[in-house]
């Protein structure tokens, strides 16, 4: 399922930005500084960022503090894109994207200060074993941060919400990047994903405490924290 995850990326990877931008009205930027507001400081020495994409948050992460940021993801073609803007903000000497699979980490025990992945774990092939992979490259102590897609549960942006998902976002971005299927697979992964408490059990089976969430936008987004 890895190899089918990062062939779909690989196929939209050239309009992603342009159409994750756009789906979001840009709101997607400040989510990321929200969720990591008050999450970084001198002692974030380096970040392993998960399902890193195109490098949107290693980027933010650096922005707001962080001094080193590795990014792992399976889609290459995610991470050309990434390495483009990363050298036009001239943070190639500090943020490096690499092949990495979740479920199989080449990283030691204990290696990281923070351990991030935003709008990817729904895509995790293995999800718990992905979510103990992160836990065992943390240092004890330190903190992962997952930022994901959610679903709002009251009137009317609920149905509002799952109208644009459902029928808007498959059509545009069918227009724009010349697949359809891969803007038809994202709602629906976000629609499997496990909500609030559920996923927070996850984190905690995976061996994270103080476990806790905040949503963004009428729940539109969701960011969890866990401490290892």
């Amino acid at each position: 399922m890895a190899k089918g995850i990062a062939n779909l990326f690989n196929s939209i990877a050239g309009d992603y930005d342009k159409l994750n931008h756009l789906f979001s009205f840009n709101i997607d930027k400040i989510w990321r500084r929200r969720a990591l507001k008050n999450h970084l400081d001198e002692h974030t020495e380096h970040v392993l960022d998960v399902a890193c994409g195109t490098g949107d948050f290693s980027i933010q992460l650096v922005k707001m503090g962080a001094q080193r940021v590795t990014g792992a993801d399976v889609s290459e073609g995610m991470m050309v894109e990434g390495r483009k803007k990363i050298d036009a903000h001239g943070l190639a000497n500090r943020i490096t994207l690499e092949y990495g699979d979740c479920a199989e980490m080449k990283y030691s025990d204990n290696t990281f200060d923070l351990c991030t992945c935003a709008f990817g774990v729904r895509n995790f092939a293995e999800r718990a074993k992905g979510l103990r992979e992160m836990n065992r490259v943390l240092k004890p102590g330190a903190e992962v941060l997952i930022l994901e897609f959610s679903q709002p549960a009251h009137f009317p942006m609920k149905q509002l919400y799952r109208f644009y998902f459902k029928h808007i976002m498959p059509t545009v971005g069918g227009w724009v990047s010349g697949n359809k299927a891969a803007y038809e697979y994202l709602p629906n992964s976000v629609y499997a994903f496990p909500q609030g408490e559920a996923f927070m059990n996850e984190l905690r089976e995976a061996g994270f405490s103080n476990v806790h969430q905040h949503r963004f936008t009428f729940g539109i987004a969701t960011v969890y924290y866990g401490t290892k």
